[in-house]
């Protein structure tokens, strides 16, 4: 008798999923160590490893999530190296705000790896993996040092051999000595093509590469420069240094809104006051601001520095503990010690409480061209900015009328009046006075019912009823 034959129940569920779990092994794995020992055939261009013992990167500091990006590559036969600004923070005691991670898998058999991601960037691809909570790892493939991106490329028909490549090439085309270093998931040990380790050992920020060729190809390496010497407390190397002040004109060859992130970023970071007197010094804040940079070169041009370095000092310091603070409020930080020395500032102050909201306006866009913000930021600006008249007039006579501290924006008004008054030597608003100050109660209004023509009103007696009465 022969056996059963089982019924055939079609493609189902549990089907599709054997096939989907089958695809990631189409390609035969190849172990690691082959991928790893072709970069060193020739000695000369053999890296620097640090092994575990001698670093302070441990695993337990990694993010659990980028550790399992990290092991996934490493079984399937691929290099898994943490690089960038991670490595850098890992070794300086600092927590990363993200993890990069390099392979030379490509953006195609990364997608395949990980079931939630998906392919970014139409210039240079890269895979972004998702994870519960939010949390997006950003993976990307070794490249080489090649002038066109992936679109370019393409266009000029230039396969994957062409654009991708090893550890090393991809080391060479970073900006920074200290972001060229790579923790390799394998060994647990450090690859330093560029001489990072040693720079960072003694506190100095140098380009990987001739500085001019790297800051003619993208002028926005002046920045990040400068971002790390502010944000690390390092010392600029002098080669790096000349070359940014040699090149400080060629921002204005980048795309604006790059430009205006790239700034924006350094003024929240916590480390504006460093950052700004780098780009003092080295000519760049002119460039970037075109307005504020003609009132550097003016009369008043020393004791403007100085008030902008005190003010953005302090704004560092509330950032630094913890301060929850709008974009709008670091702008106008950024514009109000240049305003103090404007006459169009002061021709403004009222005999009563008033917002000039709407001349600021006019002001703080003069000031900010060529850059554009939100409609919500610039409104939230100049309504701070302008609550600088209003809270100069209550102080002063340490009466406070309930319109003034009743807006929403009052407590970030009164810590952006509390930064020029500490930088200016002036009388502070005391925080015990601002909670003092009773807060405006949201009355319950009653809902009137609606009337009905052609009915009379309940507890009214018609004449009908007068004349019976």
């Amino acid at each position: 008798m022969s056996p059963p034959r089982k019924k055939n129940r079609g493609p189902g569920r549990n089907f599709r999923k054997k096939k989907r779990r089958n695809r990631f092994f189409v390609k035969a794995p190849r172990a690691p160590e082959d991928g790893q020992l072709c970069l060193f055939k020739d000695m000369e261009l053999k890296p620097r490893l640090i092994q575990r013992p001698d670093h302070c990167i441990s695993r337990k500091n990694i993010d659990r999530e980028a550790l399992k990006v990290l092991y996934r590559l490493k079984d399937h036969g691929y290099l898994a190296y943490l690089v960038g600004g991670s490595v850098r923070d890992l070794l300086l005691g600092k927590t990363p705000k993200d993890f990069d991670i390099g392979t030379d898998a490509t953006p195609e058999e990364i997608r395949r790896l990980f079931r939630y991601s998906r392919i970014i960037g139409k210039r240079f691809r890269l895979v972004h993996v998702y994870f519960r909570g939010g949390k997006v790892i950003e993976v990307s493939t070794f490249r080489k040092q090649i002038e066109l991106d992936d679109r370019e490329a393409a266009r000029e028909g230039l396969g994957a051999e062409n654009i991708f490549g090893s550890p090393r090439e991809d080391a060479f085309r970073r900006d920074l000595t200290i972001n060229g270093l790579f923790y390799n998931i394998a060994d647990f040990g450090i690859i330093d093509f560029v001489g990072g380790m040693e720079d960072l050992k003694k506190g100095i920020i140098k380009t990987i590469g001739d500085p001019d060729r790297r800051f003619i190809r993208d002028p926005v390496r002046m920045l990040r420069t400068i971002r790390h010497a502010a944000r690390t407390g390092f010392s600029i190397e002098s080669a790096t240094w000349d070359a940014v002040c040699r090149h400080a004109s060629k921002i204005k060859l980048c795309a604006v809104p790059r430009v205006r992130d790239e700034w924006l970023k350094d003024l929240k970071s916590g480390f504006s006051a460093v950052w700004s007197r780098y780009l003092v010094d080295a000519g760049l804040f002119q460039e970037i601001f075109p307005s504020l940079g003609k009132l550097l070169r003016g009369r008043n041009a020393e004791p403007l520095r100085e008030l902008l370095y005190m003010v953005l000092a302090r704004v560092d310091r509330m950032a630094r503990k913890g301060h929850q603070f709008s974009d709008a409020f670091y702008l106008s930080a950024l514009a109000s010690p240049f305003l103090h020395f404007m006459p169009e500032w002061h021709a403004l102050k009222p005999e009563k409480v008033r917002w000039p909201t709407y001349e600021v306006r006019a002001i703080l866009d003069s000031m900010f061209q060529p850059y554009d913000f939100k409609r919500a930021d610039r409104d939230l600006m100049a309504q701070l900015v302008s609550s600088h008249w209003p809270l100069e007039f209550c102080a002063g006579r340490n009466r406070w009328q309930k319109r003034v501290y009743s807006k929403a924006t009052f407590p970030e008004a009164v810590e952006l009046y509390n930064c020029m008054q500490a930088a200016l030597g002036g009388e502070e608003i005391s925080l015990d006075q601002v909670q003092k100050l009773p807060k405006k109660k949201a009355s319950a209004r009653k809902r009137r019912g609606r009337r009905r023509r052609g009915r009379p009103r309940k507890n009214v007696k018609t004449d009908s009823e007068e004349k019976a009465s």
